[in-house]
Order: C-alpha cells, then structure tokens, then sequence
C-alpha cells in the first residue's frame, strides 16, 4: 500500500492507494498559502494519520515544474511560498519512507493509464482543463517528462493571437463572456443560449489543442480531465468539429478521446509513481 498526495493550489487530497483503489482519504482546504512553513506542516500532518508499517511510499504530484530525482519542486502555481522546495528530503526526514514527487497532470495522466480511461493503451496523453491547459504524456507504457519535466507544456504553445492556454483556461469565460467557469456550467445546464455559446467556442479551441497533440505525439488516446471537463457534453461536438481539418484522415479515424470518470484518478496516480 502506498500513500497518494495531491496538492493543488486550493486543496489537498491524501489517500491510501492498493491495486488502484482509495482506501482511505482526507481533504483539507490549503491554509496559510504564503507561509512555507505553514503550507508543509499541514501537509504532514494530513499525511501523518495513513503512516503504518503497512506503508511502503509516498508519491506526491504538485502542480509545478519538479526535478524528480532530486524530488525539488519549483514556483509552484498558487503557492507563492513555494519557489523552491526540497520536498523529496523533507517528507522523506519526516516519515522514513521513500517519497517520489511529479508534476500534478503527469499524475494525472499515470492514474489513468494504470487504471483508468488510457488503461490498455501503450501511447496516451491527459489533458487537463481548469485554471490552465497542462498535459502529460505515456509513450510505450510509460510516463515522459522530458529532460526538464517540462514535456507536455501544449498549453503554452503559439495559438492565434496568444496560446491554447489563453483560449483552454478558465479565465476564458470571464474575459469573453463576464462569467466564471462555474457559472457558463450551471447556465449552460440550465439551456441559457449564450452559455451554450460559449463551449461551442470553447470546443473549437480545444479541437485545435488536441491536433496539436495529435501531430506532435500521434497518441491513442486522449483523456481529459480537470474542473472543466464536467462540461464536456456542452462542447464535445464542437470539438470533433476543430478536428475536422486535420491532415490525417485515418489517424482522425483512430484516435480516441475521452473524459476521465474518476475523481481520485491524480491521487491514484501519484501513489504509483515508483512504477
């Protein structure tokens, strides 16, 4: 059994991890978030109550560039106390367990090859849609970050007048249509025009990210995820529409898109990253 870690910039999730399953789970709001301090006592003291002699690891993904072999996580987004921590050696001091530290949507993407929607699938990339665009990639069963950790940065590539994470992000719909994410959503559910609107753009955007990926990494399986996927029947049509103009017909044939359907899918993830 291992333990999961899931740091986000609002919330922590620990967990229990065996066999792809949770066995047990906590979630605490992020507290004190300009205090470094602060920010990793509370993370060992979430982390503290699932330590047994049943424990073999600890895996932790943080949404932030990271040097896995050293474990150092770097400018980790919404934590600006967090510039430069060693946080391999630190929990590793605390708990005497062998800790592995990713990036969050490398997590991500690991949980679902393993046991998720890319499960069975050698090539795989995750997408992520929440406060930005992030992306992991698995290439012949296993997981690419690149020499910097910093493979999968789609959403930062050139697109139309700024990048795909410009039009991908959540601010997209506050600075296009005055609203927050949430609120298209619930608009949206409710059949108001102007939110169905703005996923039609929306899935046009995001068909033209995902050929990027597709002429970059040629994967099976594309699997989204992140806070704005729940939204993913509002602008899945319109997505297969930005997809129309690819240069590969047969590849367009193949290739498979999905919506993540497990909420712990990070956490479980990041429990296997020895793997």
């Amino acid at each position: 059994m291992n333990i999961g870690v899931d740091l986000g910039g609002t919330k922590i999730k620990v967990g229990i991890a065996s066999e792809g399953l949770i066995l047990e789970q906590n979630t605490a709001l992020l507290l004190q978030k300009d205090s470094l301090s602060s920010t990793l006592k509370q993370i060992k003291d979430l982390i503290r109550p699932h330590v047994s002699k049943n424990i073999d690891q600890i895996g932790i993904g943080v949404p932030s560039v990271v040097d896995t072999e050293r474990g150092i996580v770097y400018n980790v987004t919404n934590i600006p106390s967090w510039e430069k921590v060693a946080l391999k050696d630190i929990l590793e001091e605390e708990f005497h367990l062998p800790t592995f530290v990713n990036n969050d949507v490398n997590c991500f993407t690991l949980g679902e090859h393993l046991f998720g929607q890319a499960k069975g699938y050698n090539t795989a990339v995750g997408l992520t849609l929440g406060t930005g665009l992030g992306a992991g990639i698995i290439i012949d069963n296993k997981l690419y970050k690149g020499f910097n950790t910093g493979a999968g940065e789609i959403g930062l590539l050139k697109y139309l007048e700024k990048n795909y994470e410009y039009y991908l992000g959540s601010s997209f719909f506050e600075r296009n249509f005055g609203f927050n994410a949430r609120e298209v959503f619930i608009a949206s559910q409710d059949g108001n025009k102007w939110a169905l609107d703005a996923y039609a753009e929306f899935g046009m955007h995001l068909g033209a990210a995902i050929q990027a990926v597709m002429y970059t990494y040629d994967p099976e399986v594309v699997v989204l995820g992140g806070s704005i996927s729940h939204a993913f029947s509002f602008f899945e049509n319109t997505m297969h529409e930005g997809l129309k103009d690819f240069e590969f017909p047969e590849s367009l044939k193949n290739i498979k898109i999905l919506k993540s359907n497990n909420e712990n899918i990070a956490l479980l993830g990041a429990a296997a990253l020895s793997r």
